[in-house]
């Protein structure tokens, strides 16, 4: 590589050029020489392998669709912020981001004035593109509407609002799905400027993250100024200085204990409860936790999150499918819950996938009536997850309560076929699978046994279904209602009772769905948002009763208290 003594301020390229108003760069391989504001310098140890250069404020063109800045992918160490540099290199598309390789020559043609950061807000004010790797400065705080890439790249997903899944609020189809395009589109990602994996310390928040200095979905953001960058398919922010993190709003009680002679039902995923042989050893397990510590955290925060929200009757979803002996995984919660704590039972009829559904129950404020019963026919015959069925009663009550713990089929890809595929409407894959799994089980709820004294059923469980889709509608059209939704429906911008948050969209996949005689019973409905805006992160802090109940699961937990009558 070699610089020439006095090149320095002979015609150029102007960057906005080389960007164009278009997002692939008119001069894309072409070899070309710009000069401008070393902005940003990503050659450290873990960053981009480059720098980000910038027209100077009096040498820009004006026009608000050209970007006036380039990425220089180059691992020669010559500049530092504030300088004004002439490059000469190859201009390259890489992944969608214009930048300059293969450089020829490089020189520091002395200080220069860093250039103003332009003002932008989201939804986005002007298109990113004529932005790309220019110096910006958000106008208004952000919100933080998804962390999963928090611990493991260093990433906040920020939005204007929160975000609501299409399905949530619209049925499926094109307006459903232009809702969540609009969303994804309308976000920028709070990057820590590295390409490394799990790093330490965790960046944000300020201070590093931990146990007693979290961020939850939610909380805003301030102050934030850098470069807009493109990388990964995603809008991103490389902060110039530390932003601001706020919380809006505070992690929320446990509801208030249920009153006298009301049975409160509640229903978890547990996001795979797998206890190993059961006799600490069995670690890594098939789908839960890798190491006997992970498991016993993860047993310790369920077991505060239940105690806290006072159930009499725990429905759950994604317990490991091991029987019911001593060692077993349903054996080992309910020993965790405390002494008064049993299950019903099924053995033989718990069907062949590696997870199940279960119901537990206090023994001190309810009794099971009659036997339980699986569904375990037709589609739930073999590798599935079959609903089960049980009666309870409160002491002195003649009326009874059917409880039913379902899981529908997930929305995973993963070996779907024919009408089975995702069909572009917002429902994911298998979505005619849940359909029918949902027809089976009214199918089966119609054969059960009744009698006078049954004051209804309440179906309860992870349905992967959020509120308008089909699923959901069929057990609508038979009279079944989500207690939830009914007390605190979501609307264009307020949905406080989501029970799952996924890439930066939150909404409902678990449910009490109550049959029509016993929706008027019902004294009260929720969910607690105790996991699903906490960050995972959380579960790298294993110390006792150092994060509580916090992200016990990845979905929030939903309850009900009912005011049966005889």
């Amino acid at each position: 590589m070699t610089a020439q003594a006095n090149d320095c301020g002979q015609p150029a390229t102007g960057i906005h050029e080389v960007q164009g108003t278009v997002a692939r760069s008119p001069l894309a391989g072409e070899t070309v020489t710009v000069e401008g504001i070393l902005t940003r310098d990503s050659r450290h140890q873990g960053g981009f392998d480059g720098f980000y250069l910038q027209q100077a404020d009096g040498e820009t063109d004006s026009n608000p669709d050209t970007s006036e800045a380039l990425f220089v992918y180059t691992s020669h160490k010559a500049g530092r912020p504030g300088q004004r540099l002439r490059v000469t290199g190859t201009i390259k598309e890489y992944h969608d981001l214009t930048e300059m390789v293969a450089l020829k020559t490089i020189q520091i043609c002395g200080k220069g004035e860093m250039p103003t950061p332009i003002d932008v807000a989201l939804p986005w004010s002007q298109p990113p593109e004529s932005l790309e790797n220019m110096r910006v400065r958000f106008t208004a705080p952000l919100t933080i509407i998804d962390h999963y890439q928090l611990a493991t790249y260093g990433e906040l997903t920020l939005a204007a609002n929160d975000q609501i899944t299409g399905t949530e609020r619209f049925p499926p189809g094109e307006q459903a799905v232009a809702h969540s395009q609009n969303n994804k589109h309308h976000r920028v990602v709070l990057d820590d400027g590295r390409k490394v994996r799990n790093p330490e310390p965790v960046p944000w928040p300020t201070g590093g993250f931990g146990p007693d200095n979290t961020l939850r979905a939610g909380d805003q953001v301030e102050q934030l100024a850098g470069i807009l960058d493109y990388r990964f398919g995603q809008w991103r922010l490389q902060a110039v200085n530390g932003p601001q993190f706020t919380r809006r709003t505070p992690r929320p009680s446990a509801p208030a204990p249920p009153g006298e002679g009301v049975i409160r039902v509640m229903a978890l995923n547990l996001q795979n409860y797998f206890n190993g042989d059961g006799k600490s050893g069995g670690f890594p397990t098939d789908r839960g936790a890798k190491t006997l510590a992970g498991f016993r955290a993860q047993q310790q925060r369920i077991a505060s999150l239940v105690k806290k929200s006072q159930p009499d009757i725990l429905a759950v979803s994604e317990l490991e499918n091991d029987g019911y002996g001593p060692y077993s995984a349903i054996a080992d919660l309910a020993a965790s819950l405390g002494p008064a704590w049993r299950f019903v039972k099924t053995p033989g009829q718990d069907g062949g996938d590696a997870i199940r559904t279960a119901l537990l129950y206090r023994n001190d404020r309810v009794a099971p009536r009659q036997e339980p019963e699986r569904l375990t026919t037709g589609l739930f015959a073999h590798s599935s997850r079959p609903p089960v069925s049980q009666r309870f009663s409160a002491p002195g009550q003649g009326q009874t309560l059917r409880v039913v713990s379902a899981h529908l089929k997930s929305k995973s890809c993963r070996n779907a076929s024919g009408a089975n595929q995702d069909r572009h409407d917002g429902q994911g894959c298998f979505n005619q699978r849940r359909v029918q799994e949902v027809r089976a089980i009214l199918q089966w709820l119609k054969a059960l046994p009744d009698s006078d004294h049954l004051a209804g059923t309440l179906v309860t469980g992870d349905l992967n279904s959020y509120a308008r889709e089909a699923p959901v509608r069929h057990f609508e059209k038979a009279g079944y209602r989500s207690l939830v939704h009914r007390i605190h429906p979501c609307n264009e911008t307020r949905c406080r009772h989501h029970t799952y948050r996924f890439r930066g969209e939150k909404g409902s996949l678990d449910y009490l769905l109550a049959s029509e005689n016993l929706q008027k019973l019902a004294l009260t409905a929720g969910s607690w948002n105790v996991n699903a805006d906490e960050a995972r992160a959380l579960t790298d802090y294993p110390g006792p009763g150092r994060a509580g109940p916090w992200r016990a699961s990845d979905h929030n937990p939903v309850f009900t208290d009912l005011q049966l009558v005889d």
